[in-house]
């Protein structure tokens, strides 16, 4: 599903066969490129382009990623992957109230706990995460 164009590329969000983590996907024909976002913060992250070979110049893919950074860009595409997929990537991660984010094992404390389950609200633009041990949820506003 086409979430924008950016200089003439689309930017979409694949609804078949897709996989955590959130992504969205640009092809341009002669290379394609992926770029993760998440539903706990609002940064954007170019994950890959193939061919390595035929990689765009470093502006294309800076310029697209701060267009996926906009936040009506990245609402759409957490909208969309959440109604289409169910999902938000985060269940069985360890998230720690601390720091207010999803952390790896190496780095787990006592103020972590283990994600049961997390959904989105697109009307709220809301991830709402429910954790094991704990009876108070965490809610963040993205």
């Amino acid at each position: 599903m086409k979430l924008f164009s950016y200089k003439g590329l689309s930017v979409v969000i694949m609804l078949r066969d897709e996989h955590c983590p959130p992504h969205a996907h640009v092809d341009a024909g002669s290379w394609s490129a992926r770029f993760k976002f998440s539903f706990w913060h609002n940064s954007v992250e170019l994950w890959d382009v193939v061919p390595h070979s035929n990689r765009p110049p470093v502006a294309v893919l800076e310029g697209l990623r701060h267009a996926l950074r906009q936040p009506a860009h990245l609402r759409r595409a957490r909208s969309i992957w959440w109604e289409k997929l169910h999902t938000v990537c985060l269940d069985h991660q360890i998230w720690d109230w601390q720091t207010g984010e999803v952390v790896v094992a190496k780095r787990i404390s006592t103020t972590s706990n283990m994600i049961y389950s997390a959904c989105y609200e697109p009307e709220t633009n809301k991830t709402l995460l429910s954790l094991i041990g704990v009876w108070e949820g965490v809610e963040i506003k993205l």
